[in-house]
Order: C-alpha cells, then structure tokens, then sequence
C-alpha cells in the first residue's frame, strides 16, 4: 500500500489554504473529499447566500477574489472562485471518497474510506461543520406532521410560499431565511435567546479585523475587548435590513414542546404551521476521528493551535475558533494553513 506523507481529509475552503501552502514542499500528499465536485460546503448553501464582506476581505492566500458589482460576492461566485483557485494553484482533490475512520497502528495512520484504506504519516482533518447539522430534542418533534427541515437542507423561499412557517434559530442564517422566506409566507421567528444585531455599518471585514486584533492583543499578554463586534450576532445583510422595514424582523421565545400540528408555547397556547426550518447550527464533522479517542462529547478536540495533543500527526484547521480565530472564514484560514504545514514539515524533517 502506497504511504503518503500526510492525507488531508476534507476538499473545501480550508484544504485548499492547506493546499496553496503544500505547492513548494515536498510532501507527498492527496486530498480525499466526499463530493463528487469542488466547493465544499458551498455547494449546497442556500441560493441567495452571499458572503458578509467584500471579495478583497474574502480570499484564500496567495490569490484575491475577483470583485464583484454588488459588493457582497454571491454563492456562485465563491464556487467559482473556489474552482478557480484549486486549478490555478494545481491542487488535485480525489472526489467521491468519503472517510469512514482513522486509526493510528505502529506509527502510520490507517485512513478507511469506501474507495479502500490509505497510509500516511500524518493527517490533517478539514471536514468542517456542515455535514453534521444541530437539530434540538424537543419534546412531541416526532408528532408533528408538517414538513421539517435544517437550514443545510434549504435553497430558496418558493415551495413555502402561503404556508405558514416557523424558523427556529437567532442567529444568522435564521435571520436571512426569515427575510427571504416571509416575503412569500406567513412566519414566526422564534429564539432561545433576543437576537443581538451588529451595526448597520459593520460586516466580515470588520469582525476579521477584531478577531485579528483579538489575536495579537492574546499574543502580547494584553486584555482585548469588543463585545459589541461579537462574531455570533446577526450582521445587517441588504435582505435583513429590508426586512427590519417590512417589521417582520422581531422574534419571540422558543416554543416547549410539539403536537401534531404545530408548536405549544411557554403559556400553554398552540399555533398550527406547515412548515417548520431549523436554523440551529452545526456540530463540527469529526466523527471520522472517533477511533483515535481524542473526540469530546462536542466534537470538539484538545488542540494546540491546530495541532491535536492527544495523538501525535493530527491536526485540525477550519473549524472555527479552537483551531484558530477565524479560521472558519476564507480570509481566516489561511493563517491555520500557514502554521499547520510549516509544523508538518518540520514533524516529517525530524521524523527522518
């Protein structure tokens, strides 16, 4: 069996990063993703998603997102973009094989797949969030007969049009579909907690730039605060502020349990709906690690920067903030890139 230097488990934005930084080592590598074409999580977003920043604040290293007329670059011009960069930048993805399991046996990795088993000294797990979306156990969920779907499972408002819908998730992709979605529909919004809004002038330009500030200020020992700029509230895209206009963007409390035919809120009362949307989140995808034994609860692994503690080889980039500020993002990930492969080279130089 053919033994790889290092095996990166994941095609999307962050493998890629990690890409551009491989093209000049020598590293014997290859990328194994489970789409059988490149985007990553991009292909299945929602049609009208755009980015929250403009294409100068949102490209990966070594090449700039063309810019667009509209300012915000729309989901087929990342896709696009994506594409582009991983052939101008001759990156080679092996589409269709997903990863089943990594285990680690006499100091080689062991990488299952449904195309076979893989070698490696090293592994890089860049799978993300989306293919592990949160949906909350509410009591009665199994009852109701209306539709059900997650927020990765959406593509546009059309087939909910006059029906009555209830978008459950205060953050920003409940926000979006809200404003999408009750221009054609009935809609109630309902939150665990008061959504907290950003600034109208503040975008992924800006909270990139706390979250770099952020770091430094880490770095040099010094406290660091901007609880305005947190990256958790809901920033005001075109469509969300429409929405503020039509006085549609208020939401209330989460509901306590289901019944067959809608939702029973805190006070006892019971609304009928058609449709229900999750916009609840994600776990993060690293259930393909398990076998290593270095997977909290959450999903979440003890990292040191990117670098797993608990297993020697292992690292992790793009899964948001305990593998990297901003690493979630493009322009973000590619710092996680940088610093991955420079401690994978030097893992494999001291290895010889």
């Amino acid at each position: 069996m053919e033994l790889y230097d290092l095996i990166i488990i994941g095609g999307g934005q962050s493998a890629l990063a990690c890409g551009y930084f491989l093209r000049r080592a020598k590293v014997k590598y290859i990328i194994l993703d489970d789409q059988q074409h490149s985007g990553g999580a991009w292909q299945h977003a929602w049609d009208s998603l755009t980015l929250f920043s403009p294409a100068e604040q949102s490209s990966l290293p070594g090449w700039m997102m063309p810019k667009c007329r509209e300012g915000f670059p729309s989901k087929q011009q990342v896709l696009d973009y994506l594409r582009a960069y991983q052939d101008r930048c001759q990156i080679h993805i092996q589409h269709g094989t997903k990863v089943t399991g990594v285990k680690k046996k006499n100091g080689i990795f062991i990488v299952s797949s449904g195309q076979g088993e893989y070698q490696s000294k090293t592994v890089i797990s860049a799978t993300g969030t989306f293919q592990n979306p949160f949906i909350p156990q509410i009591p009665g969920k199994h009852l109701f007969k209306g539709q059900q779907l997650h927020s990765s499972k959406y593509r546009n408002a059309l087939p909910f049009e006059g029906k009555s819908v209830l978008i459950v998730g205060g953050g920003n992709s409940g926000a979006q579909i809200l404003a999408e979605v009750s221009q054609v529909a009935a809609t109630i919004w309902a939150t665990a907690k008061t959504p907290q809004f950003l600034p109208d002038d503040v975008d992924g330009r800006v909270l990139f730039d706390v979250a770099s500030a952020k770091y430094h200020a880490m770095k040099e020992g010094k406290e660091f605060s901007a609880a305005q700029y947190n990256i958790g509230n809901i920033v005001m895209v075109p469509p969300v502020k429409q929405a503020r206009e039509r006085g549609v963007l208020k939401s209330q409390e989460t509901f306590k349990e289901f019944y067959e035919d809608g939702v029973i809120w805190p006070d006892c009362s019971s609304q009928p709906f058609d449709v229900v949307i999750w916009c609840t989140g994600f776990g993060f995808a690293t259930g393909h690690l398990k076998e290593l034994g270095i997977i909290h609860e959450d999903g979440k692994v003890d990292c040191e920067g990117t670098k797993a503690l608990k297993v020697s080889g292992v690292w992790l980039v793009g899964y948001g903030s305990f593998t990297g500020f901003a690493s979630a993002t493009l322009i973000g990930v590619g710092r996680s890139a940088r610093q991955t492969v420079n401690e994978i080279i030097e893992y494999l130089n001291n290895d010889l």
